[in-house]
């Protein structure tokens, strides 16, 4: 397989140009002849074998999976049926978030921040056409380099570099966007904040992995505790605190648009080992403690709650923070009551911060309701707990896990132990022996990506997705230190296995696809999709998941989908109009199997080219010499990592 154009050996330059050609020529079509003539094949394989062999055979032409800025890649003329063409937006769309629309947003009340929840376009206002990427976009540094600088081309915003000045959020230096690992409870750097958390809360034996970081700031939190072997899964509003979600996620960290207003988090019931706000600005004690009944929900039994900033300690902080000290005594006394009446005990109180402990034994023993209003317990035969998606928020505590539950083993072991709910039967059709299999599958499926794409387990790829998780196969079977895998499990897929993939230690979320997710443009290096098209066939319109997944996808990032041959060529043909080069496999157990593989990479091109086609190589090449200065090499970056004179990112 090719891995990047241009250059090549001497013998190769000493060649006749119109032999190669002759060559490469009779190879393609007596590949092709050849799987034509071949019986025993549908359409749809005969294709397929196609592609197949001529890719692997003619002239070794095959797709780059590096970052070089729209090389030369692979050519793929297998539809005979013209492709769609797809304009590039405005310039001005660059940061386009369909379902988080600024003026949008405007027309809905404030109340609850309702305002601030998701509230996706209509079918006549969907943009169809390409988010194109900043003038100057390059591609991420590498983790862990990417948690503390960021290409400023890649998120051009300075009103957190003012405002969270003095807190340490982010600082604008040159052409870069470093993260100190500051926030507004702990402005002297992460670490230090979670050494003071770690003792109480043990984030080192394994047992906490998972955390919900609620109104995260840049995630400096998520990117610190990454190194101690927890993963947190952050959310804030787009807000007046531009781009925060942004910075995260161009960080190499887990994070989407969301906020605690009116509606439940898109997670199961048990979900977090730990839940954190720091300042994070949620009326914990407003609307009968309904907001800290949703973390309930969301935390497993014997987790953790963390809350840092207003009301803790405000007898010291009440002047600095504008506040009566009635007003904040009151406030703290409603939290405090309401953690007692959901069987939260409180374990300390750190300066600004204190911690409570859900207790693992709360079905089985009476806890406190002397609040001003007892609230109810959720009805659990009204729907399925896991049934969230847009459902509203309510005052009622969900009921606690059965006594005598499987408890989870730490982390990394949970991983590829049986899940308690596997375990416990309450996925239907899901046995012990089932999820052994499935997870053989993925291993299998995966080992057979690596010999197509070498770079999948070199770093490359820091964000990835997976657009229709299962019980979190392919994840566990991608699973590395070096990158993170977002689960989402479709509100269209037929099993509710999210609950599943947290109990593995790994993150996702309910998403349905026929709406944008909740994300930045460019936010991933890798998207994973098996049988999604099949699952949304004739709910919504497949060229929108594709320009959903090419809004989400980073310049030079890549898409694997597993599908039907019909389906994949269906796609195939889609993308073709949407500047993506493509490769189609087989099965890795067999060409006979309908079930095909497409890889495709995402071309580079940012807002300012001129034509949506891709650059001539002269073109491409002088773009690289007169860029040269935002395209550093590794070593150019190691030199100048101590001034804010460092200029771009390794390609």
């Amino acid at each position: 397989m090719a891995i990047k154009g241009g250059g090549g050996s001497a013998e190769n330059r000493g060649r006749s140009p119109l032999a190669m050609v002759v060559a490469v020529g009779l190879c393609c079509f007596f590949y092709l002849l050849g799987a034509w003539q071949r019986s025993g094949y549908g359409k749809g394989d005969s294709i397929a074998m196609a592609v197949n062999r001529q890719t692997a055979a003619c002239g070794g032409v095959g797709l780059s999976f590096e970052t070089h800025h729209g090389g030369a890649g692979v050519e793929n003329e297998t539809m005979a049926a013209p492709a769609p063409e797809f304009a590039a937006c405005a310039a001005a769309m660059a940061d386009h978030t369909p379902c988080h629309d600024q003026e949008r947003a405007m027309r809905f009340p404030r109340e609850n921040m309702v305002y601030r929840e998701r509230h996706c376009p209509g079918d006549g206002e969907r943009l169809r056409c390409l988010v194109p990427a900043p003038p100057g976009y390059v591609t991420p540094f590498p983790w862990p380099r990417s948690r503390d600088y960021v290409p400023f081309a890649n998120a051009p915003y300075k009103s957190l570099t003012v405002e969270k000045a003095v807190q340490n959020w982010v600082r604008h230096e040159g052409r870069l966007l470093r993260f100190p690992g500051g926030g507004t409870q702990f402005p002297g750097g992460a670490d230090k904040y979670i050494d003071q958390l770690a003792t109480v809360v043990p984030f080192a034996d394994g047992s906490v992995r998972t955390v919900l970081d609620t109104g995260c700031g840049v995630a400096s939190l998520g990117a610190y505790l990454d190194a101690r072997g927890v993963i947190a899964m952050s959310f804030a509003p787009r807000d007046s605190h531009e781009a925060q979600v942004q910075f995260a996620l161009e960080r190499g960290v887990p994070a989407f648009i969301g906020v605690l207003g009116s509606i439940k988090l898109p997670f199961p019931p048990r979900s977090f080992d730990m839940a954190h706000c720091s300042r994070c600005l949620i009326p914990w004690s407003a609307n009968g403690g309904m907001y800290m009944m949703e973390i309930d929900r969301v935390l497993r039994a014997g987790g953790y709650w963390v809350l840092s900033g207003p009301p803790i300690n405000w007898r010291t902080n009440h002047k600095a923070w504008e506040r009566t000290e009635a007003d904040l005594a009151a406030e703290q006394q409603l939290i405090e009551e309401y953690a007692a009446m959901l069987c939260w005990e409180k374990l300390a109180e750190m300066g600004e911060a204190a911690v409570w402990r859900k207790r693992p034994d709360a079905a089985v023993v009476s806890c406190p309701t002397a609040t001003p209003a007892p609230p109810r317990t959720c009805d659990a035969a009204a729907a399925s707990p896991d049934d969230v998606w847009y459902k509203k928020m309510e005052p009622c505590i969900t009921p606690p896990q059965a006594a005598g539950e499987v408890m989870l083993r730490p982390f990394p072991e949970r991983l590829t132990a049986v899940p308690p709910r596997v375990a416990a039967g309450e996925v239907p059709g899901l046995t012990g022996e089932s999820y052994a299999e499935e997870n053989a599958r993925w291993e299998r499926h995966v080992a057979a990506y690596r010999k197509v794409n070498y770079r999948l387990d070199a770093g490359r790829y820091r964000n990835i997705m997976d657009m229709n998780a299962g019980v979190g196969g392919f994840a566990a079977a991608v699973f590395s230190p070096k990158s993170w895998v977002m689960n989402v499990v479709p509100t269209a897929a037929e099993l509710s296995t999210l609950g599943v993939v947290y109990e593995r230690g790994l993150i996702g979320i309910f998403h349905d696809w026929c709406e944008a997710f909740s994300t930045y443009p460019r936010t991933y290096d890798l998207i994973h999709g098996n049988g999604v098209f099949t699952l949304y066939k004739d709910k919504c319109k497949m060229e929108d998941i594709l320009l959903e997944m090419d809004r989400i996808l980073r310049p030079e990032g890549t898409v694997i989908l597993r599908d039907d041959i019909e389906v994949l060529l269906k796609v195939q043909r889609i993308a073709s109009g949407m500047r993506w080069k493509m490769i189609m496999a087989n099965h890795e157990d067999s060409p006979h199997i309908p079930e095909k593989v497409l890889y495709a990479v995402k071309r580079y091109w940012t807002a300012d080219d001129k034509s949506s086609e891709p650059e001539p190589e002269k073109k491409m090449k002088k773009k690289a010499g007169s860029s040269s200065q935002e395209r550093s090499s590794e070593e150019e970056e190691e030199s100048t990592a101590s001034s804010s004179e460092e200029k771009g990112s390794e390609e």
